[in-house]
């Protein structure tokens, strides 16, 4: 009966530790968070974007991101790839503030895609602000886009986007799309000019756990010449 109870206690014991363990290692994958999205639209062609974040405190997170714009017109870029990390801010309960800053290769930045991609193609400084409350969700996305390497005729680009949208029910919400690409200056530019500059509305559905969603946009490039926009965003959270 003696062993028996020194069995029954070590069990007890042993049960014990797996569950801290098993709890101590849930509350870090807590601390975890991913998603994943997968873009297309006519001017960037498609393009795979990744972003995570770990939890340093109540407020604060440790984020990273990447973006694989080697798909439809980045082809040309150099295997153009941002990679970039930052840290997030909880301003309210509702408000995001996520100033973040990456690094490129390809050769879009440092040589106007006239030659081979190349690691420190261009730095990126960039800011999102997020907004969501029960009903309402929307971004704020700055980013400015400078050469790091000068291996011919080099370029500077700022990119900004708005959106706004409201939450009609648990799965669906619609909203309006605001997107600016500007190029900024480089070596053989002599003032800026407007790339594109899209407006429209979007539609999307999501899982009301948050894990999935699919986002269309689409609308008007109110520049002289060009015509219309479309972009299509599918994602998951992990």
């Amino acid at each position: 009966m003696k062993h028996v109870n020194q069995l029954k206690r070590l069990g007890l014991a042993t049960v014990c530790c797996l569950a801290l363990v098993f709890s101590a290692q849930a509350q870090e994958e807590d601390k975890f968070s991913m998603n994943v999205t997968l873009n297309s639209d006519q001017f960037f062609g498609f393009y795979p974007f990744f972003s995570g974040g770990y939890s340093v405190s109540d407020k604060m997170d440790f984020t990273f991101y990447g973006i694989l714009w080697s798909g439809g017109t980045g082809g040309g870029w150099g295997n153009w790839t941002e990679f970039g990390m930052g840290v997030s801010f909880e301003a309210s309960e509702s408000i995001s503030i996520t100033p973040q800053i990456g690094f490129l290769g390809g050769n879009l930045l440092s040589s106007a895609t006239a030659g081979p991609g190349i690691m420190g193609d261009g730095i990126v400084p960039n800011l999102t602000v997020g907004l969501s409350t029960e009903r309402m969700e929307g971004e704020f996305y700055l980013g400015y886009y400078a050469p790091l390497r000068e291996e011919g005729s080099t370029l500077a680009y700022t990119h900004y986007w708005l959106n706004a949208g409201y939450k009609a029910l648990d799965f669906l919400s619609f909203g309006a799309h605001w997107e600016h690409l500007i190029l900024s200056g480089g070596s053989d530019v002599e003032e800026s000019s407007d790339v594109y500059q899209w407006v429209g509305p979007y539609l999307q559905f999501s899982n009301p756990n948050g894990s999935t969603w699919a986002r269309f946009a689409f609308g008007s490039d109110v520049l002289e010449g060009n015509d219309s926009f479309y972009k299509l965003t599918v994602g998951m959270g992990f």
